[in-house]
């Protein structure tokens, strides 16, 4: 009976494995920066995320509120939202790599991985970006961005991730 299992049993465990080790690895990171305020990470996307917003015209600044591990986003004279931890997409990159590497096939997955990761990076910026854009100018529309749309076009882009992995790569016949 175990044996019809065995593959199934195999995935999720090398799923889980790598999942939990990428999360206390992170949480490593985390504890490892805490007296700086915000962890360097998500220092480092709140600082593209204001170089891009200047760049299209909405004059951007960052104030650090190290005690509350948070940067604040100063846009148009307002501040609109804050940058916290939660905000960098790692846990979201986390759970894209284990679930890849579950169904690991070989070098090319290292490949799709890289690929998938930045894609993930930029998607994350521009959600960051899209959600102070909304909040400078359409405030009332800024939880439903915040709790629904953005939320859904990073989840929705793993989902599509994974699914192109499943299709094209991992369930694929070596001699097909």
């Amino acid at each position: 009976m175990l044996k019809d299992f065995k593959p199934v049993l195999g995935i999720l465990l090398r799923f889980i494995t790598i999942y939990l080790v990428l999360l206390f690895a992170y949480q490593f990171y985390l504890n490892s920066s805490k007296e700086g305020g915000l962890d360097p990470f998500s220092r480092l996307i709140a600082n593209q995320v204001t170089f891009l917003q200047n760049g299209v015209g909405y004059p951007t600044e960052l104030y650090d509120d190290v005690k509350n591990e948070q940067l604040w986003f100063y846009v148009k004279n307002h501040y609109v939202t804050r940058m916290v931890e939660g905000c960098n997409a790692i846990s979201v990159m986390i759970l894209f790599v284990s679930f890849v590497f579950a169904f690991y096939k070989g070098g090319k997955t290292f490949l799709f991985v890289g690929i998938g990761l930045i894609l993930l990076y930029i998607m994350n910026l521009l959600r960051i970006a899209g959600l102070n854009i909304v909040m400078a100018d359409y405030k009332e529309y800024g939880k439903m961005f915040h709790d629904f749309i953005f939320p859904a076009i990073i989840y929705g882009t793993v989902v599509v991730l994974w699914l192109i992995w499943i299709k094209f790569f991992a369930l694929k016949h070596e001699n097909s």
